[in-house]
């Protein structure tokens, strides 16, 4: 059977975080016990890691990340590398907000042997036109940079091949801010098999998000030079790659 780990970050979910693990963690049941679900908190300011640990001692597959820097990309890198190397099959990553729906996993696991990673598609987006709009901008400029065309880039449903997403984590940097953008990029860029399939995506269900536009803005900033490099590197090892 297929250990699976479902993964997510935290930051100030107070309002969130038990309702949300309660949603998720069923999802474990009939899996192998070493399957897990895994909440990255670090920094956070109220009471989500008193809530996690609480959960914790009743849930016996909840696991806690807690040294794995305040930011959103670092706490990705950090569970998708504490999956791997406990030798997860599959790692499924969702977000602690509440936004996406346990109802729609089951129809990505029953798929999961046909594909390296399937990747949600948010057609409809409860989050504001604002995102949906930097969304846009994000799949038009992988398209210009990399050749790649995908309907959304960023979704925080996605399930992926353990073995499949180790090759592409390591050319990541630990700290790296926007790490599903650029998976989801190396998925398609180097012909993984992958799907899209639609997924829904409601309003936040509690709390505030600590991501707002202007931050997007800034990380979108960076993202260009990062995007120059990540090119130059996934030329050279295509052409090594052929070469062999």
């Amino acid at each position: 059977m297929d250990v699976l780990y479902i993964v997510m970050p935290a930051y100030n979910e107070e309002a969130n975080i038990e309702s949300v693990v309660r949603a998720w963690y069923p999802l474990l049941n009939g899996k192998p016990e070493t399957s897990r679900l895994v909440v990255a908190d670090s920094g956070s300011t109220d009471r989500t890691h008193e809530i996690l640990s609480a959960l914790s001692r009743e849930l016996p597959q909840l696991e806690i990340l807690s040294e794995t820097g305040k930011q959103h990309g670092p706490k990705l890198m950090a569970l998708y590398g504490y999956a791997i190397e406990k030798q997860a099959d599959f790692v499924f990553q969702t977000d602690s907000d509440g936004q996406t729906d346990p109802a729609e996993f089951d129809a990505f696991w029953n798929r999961r042997n046909e594909y390296a990673g399937i990747f949600g598609n948010r057609t409809v987006r409860g989050d504001g036109r604002s995102r949906a709009f930097v969304e846009r901008v994000v799949c038009l400029l992988l398209k210009l940079y990399f050749g790649v065309k995908v309907p959304d880039a960023n979704a925080p449903f996605r399930l992926m091949r353990s073995e499949i997403l180790k090759k592409y984590t390591g050319r990541l940097p630990a700290d790296y801010n926007i790490p599903n953008i650029m998976l989801t990029t190396y998925f398609v860029y180097f012909g993984e098999k992958t799907d899209f399939p639609v997924i829904s995506f409601r309003e936040r269900q509690g709390g505030e998000n600590s991501i707002n536009i202007r931050k997007i803005c800034g990380v979108g900033w960076k993202a260009l030079s990062d995007f120059h490099n990540f090119k130059e590197e996934m030329i050279r090892s295509a052409k090594q790659t052929g070469s062999e």
